[in-house]
This record gives structure tokens, C-alpha cells and sequence, in this order.
């Protein structure tokens, strides 16, 4: 195979490139990269148009999450007053139908918490008030989450949570 005849098959497969292609082509392909590299980057305001949108999004979502974190506190504690019911029921199962007074409080029943031992608390990481005997409709015993606030009252969110309502919702 004569030199013209190679190159111009190899030109066409794009399998063998001759040292002296790669002299000519050589200076192209810098001066390709170095234009290609300046495309890669962004300018200021493209910068600072994403960080703007992202900005926005993120203000979008935080509103949204944030009023249903007080929601979900006050299920979660509507759900461990559940499971402190049942713990109480064990505890009077096993003592002849009798609860935990009053002045002995959740830490009679905690070997049948969930968690043995531990005595769970509201949604905010408060303790329970217990009451036995009940004053509300002759409940045998009180359990009440005294809310967002920490306060007796409220409305809402800080609304007192107690044992004695929760079989109406």
C-alpha cells in the first residue's frame, strides 16, 4: 500500500493518524478546548439567578413544613396518650382492676410502657399530668398534654390534649 492510499484509508477509518496529522491538527484542538472551557463556566448572573430561585423554593417549603410540625406534635401525642392508656390497663389487669394513684403516678405502669422503663412524653417533650381518680365522666384516671405553650388552655395547637376526649375523634 503506497503513503497516499494509507492515509487516505486511514483518514477514513479514523484508525491509524500519521505524526505529521498530529502537528497539523494539534494547535486546532488547543485553541477548540480553550473555547470549550470557557463555555463550561457561568457567569455572576446565572449564579445568582439559580440562588435566587433556589431561595424561593426553599421559603415555599419551609412555610409548608413548619405549620404541620405543630400538627404532627400534637398526633404524636395523641397517639402516646394511647399507648399510656394501654400500659394503665395493663398495670390495673395485673393489680385487680386498680390504677397507679394519683401520687404514684405514670412511674407505677412504666414496666409496661412501650419502651419498659421509660415513661413517654407529649409531642413536645413534655411529662404527662396524671390524675387518678378521674374527675371527668368517672374516668378511673386523666392523662393531659397541656399543649404547644406548656399552659392550661389555649386554642389550636397549644390546646391542653386530654385522655378523656380522645375516644371522640
Amino acid at each position: 500500500m503506497n503513503h497516499r492510499l494509507f492515509r487516505a484509508w486511514a483518514d477514513r477509518r479514523c484508525l491509524v493518524t500519521l505524526p505529521s496529522q498530529l502537528i497539523r491538527r494539534e494547535p486546532a484542538r488547543a485553541a477548540l478546548l480553550t473555547r470549550s472551557r470557557r463555555r463550561r463556566g457561568m457567569t455572576l448572573v446565572e449564579i445568582m439567578v439559580v440562588i435566587t430561585i433556589l431561595v424561593s423554593l426553599m421559603t415555599v417549603l419551609a412555610v409548608n413544613v413548619l405549620g404541620r410540625l405543630d400538627e404532627a406534635n400534637a398526633e404524636t401525642t395523641k397517639i402516646k396518650m394511647r399507648q399510656v392508656e394501654q400500659a394503665l390497663q395493663m398495670y390495673a389487669i395485673k393489680h385487680k382492676g386498680k390504677y397507679p394513684s394519683t401520687s404514684e403516678g405514670l412511674q407505677a405502669a412504666s414496666k409496661y410502657m412501650p419502651n419498659p422503663g421509660e415513661i413517654p412524653t407529649d409531642g413536645w417533650d413534655r411529662p404527662f399530668q396524671y390524675f387518678s381518680p378521674g374527675t371527668h365522666g368517672g374516668n378511673e384516671y386523666e392523662i393531659v398534654s397541656l399543649g404547644k405553650d406548656g399552659r392550661e388552655g389555649g386554642e389550636d395547637v397549644n390546646a391542653d390534649i386530654k385522655s378523656w376526649e380522645l375516644g371522640n375523634e
